[in-house]
């Protein structure tokens, strides 16, 4: 965004120069343009009354009048301007220069002199440009008594003013380029300071969404930096995240509440079922069954629910510094839910470098090692093998669990943490749906990551990350 914003600045920077230096530059020119063309003019007109003698006189005086011819030679010499005399028909009477050094009659200055011959004077020439290397054309009409006997012609070469439009327009480039540099240094501290607070803003938003996901205690507010409309978002900002924040905590409190509510009527509807065994008559003996196996299963549910609130609130309370040896509560979970493994008939190992800590309650970990372990005992059919191996990579530590189940296609693995949700074809079996949502709420309360992906050789491979205790912890 804000390699955008300074392109932006430097794009009306740069628009700027140009639209001021251009219409300089071409005002420049175009007076020092006009300039040459009234001082030529001025001479044409002065050489145009000293040929009228010269014109009239007789064909015999004409070539004895040498004052004219003297006079516009030394003009060429001085100014590099060549000046011609044509009589009424065309022909040339005088020129300040040799023939072989005379321009090119056709074209732009025949057209000139056919309009002086006509008694009109030679019409202001359009801005000439640098590369323009045509010579600068006048004709002037020799009129007596109203009568054009003749027309003198000036033709002036346009070196001297297309080198002042190319020192010009380099003057104009110029500061057009120390307007970009100056633009540019003006622009970093102003867009840095125009976007601090919204990159603020982001990272607010990523902190905040995280903690209020995981239950984490509350972000400091945004600094309230910038221009006003920016502190006014930021100020919008802190009050929508608490509003957001005390909303979820609303909701948290109330599904631990509703559900430790309903353990105590569930636990009782749960006995008179029981007590009804033997009791019933026999026609309605499978809706007995299907109303205990409801019961059970409502059971699971609010147990469920309260194991998730307890880690949300865990989060909220528990101590950010606390330290796990992986390895004591690793091989605790391991031998608690071997007996289920050898009762199914799946091998549990156990493997992994030995001697790490990570950031977590012992009491956290054991609660998303208990989720996986469950999960992973679910879906691994009897023969097969579940391993736990603990992790070091890339500055973190984990533990990683693996079943010999038919492992989860990608669609389904961004969606299993969520709560409640089951895999197509798999909501018969037992569960609430509950575990992974339990154990990513824990791992990210943590610091941590809950991280899903196929096993090598088929299954499922669930990884909480975590990050090592600082130096001075361990």
């Amino acid at each position: 965004m804000r390699s955008r914003l300074l392109l932006v600045v430097l794009v009306l920077v740069g628009l700027l120069a140009v639209g001021l230096g251009v219409p300089l530059a071409l005002t420049d020119s175009q007076r020092s343009q006009e300039e040459v063309f009234t001082d030529r003019l001025t001479d044409a007109i002065s050489f145009a009354s000293a040929a009228q003698r010269p014109l009239i006189e007789s064909p015999e005086g004409r070539s004895a009048t040498t004052a004219f011819a003297a006079e516009i030679t030394r003009y060429d010499e001085v100014y590099g301007v060549a000046v011609l005399a044509f009589d009424r028909s065309g022909e040339l009477l005088a020129a300040s220069r040799p023939s072989e050094r005379l321009p090119e009659l056709a074209g732009e200055p025949a057209d000139r002199l056919t309009v002086a011959l006509a008694g009109r004077r030679s019409a202001p020439y359009p801005l000439l440009m640098p590369w323009d290397d045509a010579p600068l054309v006048l004709a002037e009409p020799v009129l007596v008594d109203g009568e054009v006997v003749g027309a003198v012609m000036t033709v002036s070469p346009t070196d001297a003013l297309r080198a002042g439009q190319v020192g010009t327009w380099s003057v104009v480039a110029g500061a057009a380029v120390l307007a970009l540099l100056a633009g540019t240094l003006v622009a970093l501290p102003l867009t840095a300071w125009v976007l601090r607070p919204v990159r603020r803003l982001d990272e607010a938003m990523d902190r905040i969404g995280t903690a209020v996901l995981a239950g984490g205690p509350p972000e400091q507010p945004t600094r309230r930096t910038g221009p006003p409309e920016l502190r006014s978002l930021a100020g919008s900002f802190d009050r929508m995240s608490t509003t957001v924040r005390e909303a979820i905590a609303g909701q948290r409190a109330f599904v631990a509440d509703a559900s430790h509510q309903l353990r105590n009527p569930l636990t009782a509807l749960r006995l008179r079922l029981s007590n009804l065994d033997g009791r019933v008559a026999p026609g309605a003996t499978d809706d007995h069954i299907a109303a205990m196996e409801e019961a059970e299963r409502l059971s699971r549910v609010l147990d469920g629910l309260l194991a998730l609130a307890r880690a949300e609130r865990a989060a909220e309370t528990g101590d950010p510094d606390a330290v796990t040896e992986l390895d004591t509560v690793v091989d605790d979970r391991v031998e608690n839910w071997r007996p289920l493994a050898e009762h199914t008939g799946v091998e549990l190992r156990r493997s992994g470098p030995h001697g790490l800590t990570a950031r977590i309650d012992p009491a956290g970990l054991e609660t998303v090692l208990d989720a996986v372990l469950d999960n992973a005992l679910k879906y691994t059919p009897s023969g097969e093998r579940v391993r736990v191996a603990t992790l070091r990579a890339a500055g973190r530590v984990g533990v990683s669990v693996v079943d010999g189940g038919p492992g989860m296609p990608a669609e389904d693995r961004a969606r299993a943490t969520d709560r409640f949700w089951r895999a197509p074809g798999q909501v018969n079996l037992e569960g609430s749906g509950l575990g992974l949502a339990i154990a990513a709420r824990t791992a990210a309360a943590a610091g941590g990551v809950l991280v899903l992906d196929p096993a090598r050789g088929g299954g499922l491979r669930v990884t909480i990350w975590l990050d090592p205790p600082a130096p001075s912890a361990q």
